[in-house]
C-alpha cells in the first residue's frame, strides 16, 4: 500500500543492513564474516576468572576460498 513519508534522516547504514521505504516483495540482507579469537575472548559475565598462561590463535587458512553467500537470496 502506498504511503506518504515525511523527512527521513539516515546517519549510518552498515554493510549488512537494509534501508527501505515503500512497497516491497522481498528483502534479503546477506553478509559474510570470519572471526579469529583466542582463548577466553568471548567470555561474558560479572566475575569471569581466566587462566591462560600461553595462548595462540591460529589464523592460517589453507583453503583458498570459504563458503560464500552467492545464492542466498
Amino acid at each position: 500500500m502506498p504511503a506518504i513519508v515525511g523527512v527521513v534522516q539516515v546517519i549510518n547504514i552498515s554493510s549488512a543492513s537494509v534501508f527501505h521505504i515503500g512497497d516491497t516483495f522481498k528483502i534479503s540482507a546477506n553478509s559474510n564474516a570470519k572471526t579469529y579469537a583466542g582463548a577466553g575472548s568471548f567470555n561474558t559475565g560479572d566475575n569471569v576468572y581466566l587462566q591462560n598462561y600461553q595462548s595462540a590463535t591460529n589464523t592460517f587458512d589453507q583453503d583458498s576460498m570459504d563458503q560464500g553467500n552467492f545464492f542466498n537470496v
